[in-house]
């Protein structure tokens, strides 16, 4: 969100045209009472709720020597299960700045239970009902919540916002987590204002019209039209009638399918069906153009010049005495970055808040040893500039913030910032002081969502950065397991936890502590006895952690004695393919490549055999995306040996690969089920 355009054009009167005068697809209090019975929603039993209509509509009015935006938002749910409940709780924020605020009004809502036949209707009270909450500097929070909601109810909301704030059109989201049986939304923009229209989501529009139309303008003043940053172009009589061109677009979709969550996603604001709205300029009569939407360029030179970005950067003088020691120490480029991140590591701690710019000075940070990643990683920039090093800022969108569109420069997409230090040859160090539990070099998984923005002073030099990560997760593990003859095991583990997975699990020791997180880990095998966790290389970050153990499990009371049919991966891998369901619209997105293997040495009871063993398997994904492989053999006399490897080559798999993918762990699931069977010998 951006400054509001004021403008003072004198007082005029737009004469609204018929584009949102066409028949509404609901009318605010009049429910189907068909709605009020279970039978319309028969096939919804997976549903907490659905959405029966969202309709909204924004157009522009003159009010005060000034254009306002003006949304009016009205929607009617049917709730189903408790688990809907939710959907009766109401929240619009309201930007605002200085003196100018978004402001809400008309705001109505009604719940309507069928009772002994009948529709009963119970009224929002907003005296209890409703309440304002300050969200960010410049956004509050309007919450309602609906009275009286039961399983089998429907409710409705109605409310308008008026707006200042010209680039803070609002969006519309067609999708929800619900089922919406139709979702509407029509714009009205006269032609002084053009906007880009940003489509995305992956369900067609039922309905998608524009039509143009003539409105008209009675100037009362000798104002004429100027304004802040327009200038003034001619002088107009006492009355004079302007016409302007009206374009009026409508877009509709019908039986939207609920948003499903799925494993290995960004947000899902990533993906819903919507329709994002951006001011690109502005022309008023007898005036040229003027482009309001901002330019790469425009946006980093705002941002270096601004007192909690660009001007940070060299700020680090307090640091002076710490950091000169560290030129001559490390003359190595990529060492003397390493000691000043540890530096800056050691002096602020991050406190969990997701910023690209500081609230207040480095040195406050510093002085309080508590910051924002903004904190953290702009007073690390600053140190390496300290430190003769020269560091830029890299802008990006964590992955729970959502995508980025390198076609749309706006600020507000923006949440995080982490350091780049050139090191020749076109290699560049990404660095990050928010986390002690990553090696130098390596940024957290949050920052894992494909590209930044390089700012630099010189616009040419500003670029798109790959974040594509240097890293993996990998699981590696080493057990060897005897089986005594009434088919009871023991066994010796050794785990290596590297790359992303080690941080992973060295947060969930630090979060847990070993005694908790050993009672974790054995939680889901029957009967495991594990006297104690040996842990290795706990704070070498850059090393791969280790974990030893071992464990023993008594043989089941209905043990066939002579004949055992084992699974031994079982014990130490999923059963569980992540990827239930048969189709997925957008990709998977684990963030990271994978790397897991496990490797078993059986041994077994003296005079036992392995009677029948499954066959080795190779499964490959398309285009070399991946590959699982998985043996068993005959190792020394006594002895089966069991090899698994996962291996996924990408980060990102487009959702035209997810069927190949569903089907590649269907597969591996299944080989590292199948069951060895060991008999006596003869």
């Amino acid at each position: 969100m951006k400054h509001p355009l004021l403008l003072a054009l004198g007082t005029v009167l737009l004469t609204t045209a018929n584009a949102l005068a066409q028949s509404a697809p609901l009318k605010f209090g009049q429910v189907d009472p068909k709605d009020l019975t279970a039978a319309p929603f028969a096939g919804d039993s997976a549903a907490a709720a659905v959405v029966l209509c969202d309709y909204g509509t924004t157009r522009f009015e003159y009010v005060n020597n000034n254009f306002q935006l003006v949304t009016e938002r009205t929607t009617r749910i049917k709730i189903l299960k408790k688990a809907g409940y939710e959907a009766a709780t109401v929240k619009v924020p309201l930007y605002h700045q200085g003196e100018s605020t978004e402001k809400v009004s008309g705001l109505r809502g009604i719940t309507t239970n069928l009772v002994d036949g009948k529709g009963v209707k119970t009224k929002l009270d907003l005296g209890t009902s409703a309440f304002t909450e300050e969200v960010t500097p410049h956004v509050r929070m309007r919450k309602f919540t609906l009275p009286d909601v039961r399983e089998g109810s429907v409710i409705e909301y109605t409310y308008t916002v008026n707006s200042d704030f010209f680039t803070n059109f609002q969006d519309w989201t067609f999708q929800s987590e619900y089922p919406v049986r139709w979702s509407e939304f029509r714009a009205s923009i006269p032609e002084y204002f053009t906007y880009r229209k940003v489509m995305q989501g992956y369900h067609a529009m039922t309905v998608q019209t524009e039509e143009d139309n003539v409105v008209q303008f009675a100037i009362h003043s000798s104002g004429g039209f100027s304004g802040s940053g327009f200038g003034t172009t001619r002088e107009a009589a006492s009355t004079e009638t302007v016409t302007a061109r009206q374009t009026n677009s409508r877009w509709v979709m019908k039986d939207v399918p609920a948003f499903r969550d799925e494993p290995f996603m960004t947000t899902a604001a990533d993906y819903l069906d919507r329709i994002n709205f951006q001011l690109a300029g502005v022309r008023f009569p007898g005036q040229a153009y003027q482009a309001v939407a901002g330019t790469w360029a425009k946006v980093e030179m705002e941002l270096l010049n601004d007192d909690n970005f660009g001007l940070q950067l060299d700020r680090a003088g307090f640091l002076k005495d710490q950091l000169q020691p560290l030129i001559a120490r490390y003359p190595d480029a990529g060492e003397r970055a390493a000691a000043v991140r540890a530096l800056v590591m050691s002096a602020v701690r991050y406190d969990g808040t997701n910023r690209y710019s500081t609230t207040a000075s480095l040195r406050k940070a510093f002085d309080a040893h508590l910051g924002t990643a903004a904190d953290v990683n702009l007073l690390l920039i600053a140190a390496l500039r300290g430190a003769s090093l020269p560091a830029h800022p890299v802008l990006l969108s964590t992955r729970a913030h959502g995508h980025l569109n390198p076609s749309i420069p706006l600020l507000d997409r923006f949440n995080y910032v982490v350091a780049l230090v050139p090191l020749g040859a076109d290699k560049d160090l990404l660095l990050d002081a928010t986390d002690p539990l990553l090696p130098c070099g390596i940024l957290p998984e949050r920052c894992l969502n494909q590209q930044g923005r390089l700012v630099m002073r010189d616009a040419g030099a500003s670029r798109w950065v790959d974040l594509t990560p240097t890293q993996r997760f990998v699981h590696y593990q080493q057990i060897n397991l005897t089986l005594d003859a009434q088919g009871g095991l023991s066994g010796k583990v050794h785990e290596e936890h590297g790359g992303y997975a080690g941080v992973d699990t060295r947060r969930e020791l630090s979060n847990l502590g070993e005694k908790k997180y050993l009672a974790q880990k054995v939680a889901p095998h029957s009967g495991w006895t594990v006297p104690k966790l040996t842990v290795t290389s706990r704070e070498e970050v850059a090393k791969p952690l280790a974990l030893d153990y071992e464990f023993t499990q008594p043989a089941e009371d209905q043990a066939a004695i002579g004949t055992f049919y084992l699974s031994p991966l079982r014990e130490f891998s999923t059963d569980q393919n992540p990827f239930r369901h048969d189709d997925r619209l957008f990709p998977v997105d684990f963030a990271a490549p994978q790397d897991e293997t496990t490797m078993v040495t059986l041994k077994l009871p003296e005079g036992y055999e392995l009677a029948e063993m499954p066959k080795p398997a190779v499964v490959d994904l398309p285009d070399g995306g991946g590959r699982f492989l998985y043996s068993v053999a005959a190792g020394a006399p006594g002895t089966v040996q069991i090899t698994s490897r996962l291996n996924l080559r990408k980060s990102v798999y487009a959702a035209a690969e997810y069927a190949s993918l569903r089907e590649f762990y269907r597969l591996m699931l299944e080989k590292q089920g199948e069951k060895l069977v060991i008999k006596k010998k003869a």
